[in-house]
């Protein structure tokens, strides 16, 4: 099961729901930003081993639509997290060719954060090694609600014909036009759900859930999960021939 133009059984598009931050640092005795802390390590070996495997789009769930629940002081340490990356590993991403890209709704980010993230897709832009897609604010039905949004103003102003609405079209509104759909998603932790996560891009996305915690997660269980994918017989909806 090979993709053309990468390794063999190399996942072209991999989502990754990191999940487990606060339950490995409750487990250890340590606060939860403990957790998030090594969670940006996680996040780093990740990026560099899909780097190296060849993996062309690494796409990570790091703060959902419905994460603004959680207590005040946790949701101002994730947000206070993506600048710290923004400042400290953008440049060194830029070096290694990675293009740096978000998704998810930025009308819910202050402006100066706003800021940082745009000029960092902007340094980044040309490079054309590793796309690393942050889902950041992100949930997919408010995603979709958007896409419908937009399709729907265009109709009424005589863009597009009710009829000329596809599958493609609906996809090329997404926060993720233009990227592949994901060949493989993991979710760390153990829990075995998509939590409002690339809802219409999964249609037919291999997933591996595995059960160790995201600070836990790099480069060996990047690779167990790579393995358990190439044992997979994806036939989107279709079936094998059968001799005669």
């Amino acid at each position: 099961m090979s993709v053309p133009g990468l390794p063999d059984g190399v996942p072209r598009h991999v989502a990754i729901i990191m999940d487990g931050n606060g339950r490995w640092a409750t487990e250890r005795g340590l606060p939860r930003s403990a957790g998030h802390r090594q969670g940006v390590e996680a996040l780093r070996r990740t990026v560099r081993a899909a780097g190296e495997i060849g993996i062309g789009v690494l796409t990570l769930y790091s703060f959902s639509s419905e994460n603004w629940s959680r207590p005040a002081s946790e949701v101002r340490f994730l947000l206070e997290l993506l600048r710290r990356f923004i400042r400290t590993d953008v440049a060194e991403l830029h070096q290694a060719n990675v293009r740096v890209m978000m998704i998810g709704d930025r009308d819910g980010l202050d402006g100066a954060l706003r800021t940082m993230v745009e000029e960092a897709e902007a340094l980044t832009r040309e490079n054309d090694g590793l796309k690393l897609v942050i889902a950041f604010n992100y949930g997919s039905r408010q995603e979709i609600t958007r896409a419908v949004g937009v399709i729907a103003r265009k109709v009424a102003e005589g863009m597009i014909a009710p009829g000329d609405i596809t599958p493609a079209v609906i996809s090329d509104h997404l926060d993720t036009g233009g990227l592949p759909e994901p060949d493989l998603l993991i979710r760390t932790g153990g829990e075995q759900r998509l939590s409002n996560y690339l809802l219409w891009q999964c249609a037919y996305t291999e997933f591996v859930f595995i059960p160790e915690y995201w600070p836990e997660f790099g480069a060996e269980l990047l690779g167990r999960a790579i393995s358990a994918y190439r044992m997979r017989d994806r036939r989107f909806g279709g079936v094998k021939a059968q001799s005669a």
